[in-house]
């Protein structure tokens, strides 16, 4: 993407609010992404005559997709509850789990948290499609969007601009940008979409000033690890940048070290230039192994002296530093986003689930920090699309009162689990009324909620059937008496 054309149309239309640092931020952001690819890894190097080596290994890269691995690669448990109807609830939830499955949202939900991690934010936006009739999900990265938030509330959006590249080109004219802007007006949601060219001159206007008939921007916007007011946020990549380098220069001047080892320099003393060296500068004698050297003593050495070869050797020995050091930089870069560094023989020590989740308790408390901006972000998406879809009369769903949905978001992490005290757990929360039956069913008979409907119908006409049963012993042996 042309950064600096798209920042312009972007500043054209917020009359500078953030010209010259937005457009240092973007910059910033790309080299994150550089990083996170392994690009710009460099460090200095000294000139030699020799083509050093440049082992480029990528922990980054590694480590931010673990994160967003652990993050969603079990997809988040989705619920909507409306109290005293069943019936509506049922319809609800199948409505939403086939809007997330059509947008392959536990797909893009993972690719949506890298961006998150890498380029500092997020933006989720729902479209409604007139044509295929459905909603449409998106996540926008940091690079495509600039948000601005209410004055008194930096958690809702006043406008949200999206702006990216359609088409490239050296000539600035013949350039091609996508612009949208969606922003409040008299408490509904209107948006400007048109086409412009690097210069910022419109090319075609697609929407202008349409009001979408929503009480509310369509989009959503997240901050990593931000602070109280933060409409930045942090990248994970920037913390990593600086031990990535050490590692691999390390890495590099090890191997440079042990091919220097091996291929030692060789040098003469008193012998005939004329009978190793070609007119032209090319060696006369053979390199390769094994060959055999019949060199001539110069002719201008000393009676005493004589023709010589040797090799300079290097004192460089392997030492369990190098690893050592290689291993802090290494946990260092773990630690920084406390992810445990674990290997194989860690892994066959820990022989329960309850030791594994031990040790990924810390790392399990920094995801969960970073899930309370994504949490909210999910319960207003599920909202947001009953809304939508009410409005724009789309999925045929019943006309309730947002106000008396329950929304239920949570997440599930890929670790191992100690199934029978999972199982009793759940029963302790079934009995104190914290979880309900019908989850209980559905969660460990693995079956669905219409199925799970009839499971407890059966128990509650089995319990009928039992208390009638007792009751009319209780009869008959009062009228024996």
């Amino acid at each position: 993407m042309n950064i600096i054309a798209a920042n312009n149309i972007i500043n054209m239309e917020l009359q500078g609010l953030f010209p010259k640092d937005r457009l240092e931020e973007m910059n910033e952001i790309i080299n994150y992404y550089k990083y996170y690819e392994g690009e710009e890894l460099d460090w200095i190097k000294s000139a030699t005559d020799y083509v050093a080596t440049e082992k480029d290994t990528n922990y980054i890269k590694k480590l931010i997709d673990e994160e967003a691995r652990f993050m969603f690669s079990k997809p988040p448990y989705f619920n909507i509850n409306v109290e005293g109807n069943e019936e509506v609830e049922k319809k609800l939830n199948k409505y939403l789990k086939r809007t997330l499955k059509n947008n392959l949202f536990n797909n893009d939900i993972i690719k949506a948290t890298k961006d998150f991690l890498i380029g500092k934010r997020i933006a989720l936006k729902l479209v409604a499609n007139k044509v295929t009739n459905k909603i449409e999900i998106a996540f926008i990265p940091s690079l495509e969007f600039v948000h601005i938030p209410k004055i008194d509330n930096v958690k809702e959006l006043e406008q949200i601009i999206f702006c990216y590249q359609l088409e490239e080109n050296i000539s600035r004219e013949n350039q091609r940008f996508w612009k949208q802007k969606y922003y409040m007006s008299k408490d509904y949601c209107y948006v400007d979409e048109a086409i412009y060219d690097g210069t910022g001159k419109v090319i075609k206007i697609i929407k202008d000033n349409e009001n979408t008939k929503l009480p509310f921007i369509p989009c959503y916007v997240i901050m990593n690890d931000a602070l109280t007011g933060d409409t930045k946020g942090k990248s994970d990549v920037k913390p990593l940048i600086e031990n990535q380098k050490a590692y691999n220069q390390l890495t590099s001047e090890d191997i440079d070290t042990i091919i220097k080892g091996m291929n030692r320099i060789i040098y003469m003393l008193n012998v005939d230039d004329d009978s190793i060296m070609e007119d032209d500068g090319k060696p006369k004698i053979s390199y390769k192994a094994g060959s055999v050297w019949n060199l001539e003593k110069d002719k201008q050495a000393g009676e005493g002296d004589k023709a010589e070869v040797n090799t300079i050797g290097s004192d460089f020995a392997y030492d369990q530093r190098i690893e050592n050091a290689l291993d802090r930089i290494l946990t260092d870069m773990y630690d920084s986003l406390s992810i445990p560094k674990l290997n194989t023989d860690d892994l066959k020590s820990l022989t329960s689930a309850k030791a594994i989740k031990a040790i990924y308790q810390q790392f399990t408390s920094c995801i969960e920090e970073k899930m309370t901006s994504w949490i909210p972000m999910l319960e207003w998406m599920v909202e947001a699309i009953i809304e939508m879809s009410r409005i724009y009369k789309i999925g045929d769903l019943p006309n309730i009162d947002i106000e008396d949905v329950e929304i239920i978001v949570q997440n599930q992490y890929p670790l191992p689990s100690d199934e029978y005290e999972e199982m009793a757990n759940d029963m302790q929360q079934v009995n104190t009324q914290v979880m309900s039956r019908k989850k209980y069913i559905e969660k460990w008979h693995n079956v669905p909620g219409d199925v799970a409907d009839e499971e407890l119908k059966q128990i509650q006409l089995e319990k009928q059937m039992l208390e009638d049963s007792y009751s009319q012993f209780e009869t008959n042996f009062e009228d024996g008496e």
